[in-house]
C-alpha cells in the first residue's frame, strides 16, 4: 500500500479557491486510483472526487461538480484537488485516499469500502 500525506488546507472566504495536495510514497503510486473524501463535524465521511490509475476519467460528487478538479502527477507521486468557488458548506477535514486494489477506476473508491490507504487529513474552513 501507499502512504499519503495531505497539505494545502486553510481558511478562505466564500468564493475563494484552495488547492490541496496529497504526496504518496511508494513506487507503485501510478497503479492506484486516487480520491478525496471529506468529513464535516457531526457528519459521516463523504466522497468528493476520484481519478483512475492512469490519470483519466475523473468522477465527482454532485455537490462539487463544476467547482472542483482532481488531477495527478505521476512524476511527483502527487494527487491534487483544485477547489474553486468555495462555499461554507465545503468546510470539512479533507482526506486523500488510495484504492484498495490496483489498476482500478475512480469508481472503485466512491465508498470507504474501496479505500486501502488514508491520509491524516487537512482542514478546510470556508467563511461566509
Amino acid at each position: 500500500q501507499v502512504q499519503l500525506v495531505e497539505s494545502g488546507g486553510g481558511l478562505v472566504q466564500a468564493g475563494g479557491s484552495l488547492r490541496l495536495s496529497c504526496a504518496a510514497s511508494g513506487r507503485t503510486f501510478g497503479t492506484y486510483a486516487m480520491g478525496w473524501f471529506r468529513q464535516a463535524p457531526g457528519k459521516e465521511r463523504e466522497f468528493v472526487a476520484a481519478i483512475d490509475w492512469s490519470g483519466s476519467s475523473p468522477n465527482y460528487a454532485d455537490s462539487v461538480k463544476g467547482r472542483f478538479t482532481i488531477s495527478r502527477d505521476g512524476a511527483r507521486n502527487t494527487v491534487y484537488l483544485q477547489m474553486n468557488s468555495l462555499k461554507p458548506e465545503d468546510t470539512a477535514v479533507y482526506y486523500c485516499a488510495a484504492d484498495r486494489l490496483t489498476l482500478g477506476t475512480g469508481h472503485n473508491i466512491e465508498t470507504s469500502n474501496g479505500v486501502g490507504s488514508w491520509g491524516q487529513g487537512t482542514q478546510v474552513t470556508v467563511s461566509s
